[in-house]
């Protein structure tokens, strides 16, 4: 089971070119990155990088504007920008090719990372991921196409719409002390307005740069997707895995988008016997 979500804090920070970072390491070993992806935060894996400790050195971090990292409504959050302060944590960390393993958004942030910044990675791995466009959801582009509406609109109206689409992430309901955990940092008019940044920032072409490469990644790759995932449809992990030519898939059954919320260990275990 997840552990208690108020239990969960990242310890240490690093300044990068683009803003401060909120990261932390769990256990020993060959070196595994998580990069969790939106509307979450690395509470995303609470349960699952614990496990994975036992083999591993786990590195885990809030994305830039996102938890315990620098946030701010100037901020630039694309995944163009996720990717490249990924490749200068990577590089600061300074160890051998890690293991790079990334949900939603942290997914294309990986493969950029990856195929065009330079990073090299042991293994990498596609949790629910963005890879292929169109990905951005008909909520976020609705959102996108009327951003003055949704920046105007009242902000008690506006967090019950983004609470609502928060909560189709997972199979299961959350408990609402996992749905605060995940929330909290979109409360109020500050969380209004960041939220809406980060629609701003959301731009299909971040992905379609490196789209044309997947087919000649050397790295092993496994995907691993929720088979209730109603945010990015399970049909597109297969098209995924055919674009990758070392690749395969793990199936999560009785999982949403948020798969490592619904289903941590089976999650844990599908990383842990690919990344061994």
């Amino acid at each position: 089971m997840p552990v208690d979500p108020t239990a969960w804090k990242l310890t240490r920070r690093v300044a990068t070119s683009h803003g401060e970072i909120a990261w932390d390491v769990l256990g020993e070993g060959p070196p595994v990155v998580l990069v969790h992806g939106t509307p979450s935060r690395s509470l995303l894996w609470r349960a699952v990088a614990p496990a994975l400790a036992e083999r591993f050195a786990v590195y885990v971090f809030d994305l830039l504007g996102f938890g315990d990292s620098e946030r701010h409504e100037e901020q630039e959050v694309s995944i163009r920008v996720h990717a490249a302060v990924l490749a200068e944590l990577v590089r600061v960390w300074d160890f051998a090719p890690p293991a790079l393993v990334g949900h939603d958004i942290g997914g294309a942030a990986v493969l950029r990372a990856h195929l065009l910044e330079g990073i090299a990675a042991r293994r990498i791995a596609l949790i629910d991921a963005v890879v292929l466009a169109p990905w951005i959801t008909p909520t976020t582009r609705h959102l996108q196409a009327h951003l003055d509406v949704y920046r105007s609109m009242p902000t008690h109206i506006f967090r019950e719409l983004a609470a609502a689409h928060l909560r189709t992430a997972t199979f299961a309901p959350m408990a609402p002390e996992v749905f605060a955990a995940y929330f909290d940092q979109w409360e109020g008019e500050h969380g209004h307005r960041l939220w809406l940044r980060n629609v701003r920032g959301f731009d299909e072409q971040d992905t379609a740069d490196f789209e044309s490469l997947l087919p000649s990644t050397t790295t092993r790759t496994r995907v691993i997707w929720g088979e209730e995932d109603a945010w990015l449809s399970p049909g597109i992990s297969g098209q995924i895995e055919s674009r990758l030519p070392n690749a395969d898939r793990v199936l999560i059954p009785a999982a949403g988008h948020f798969s490592p919320e619904d289903q941590p260990a089976e999650v844990a275990q599908a990383l842990a016997d690919f990344l061994t």
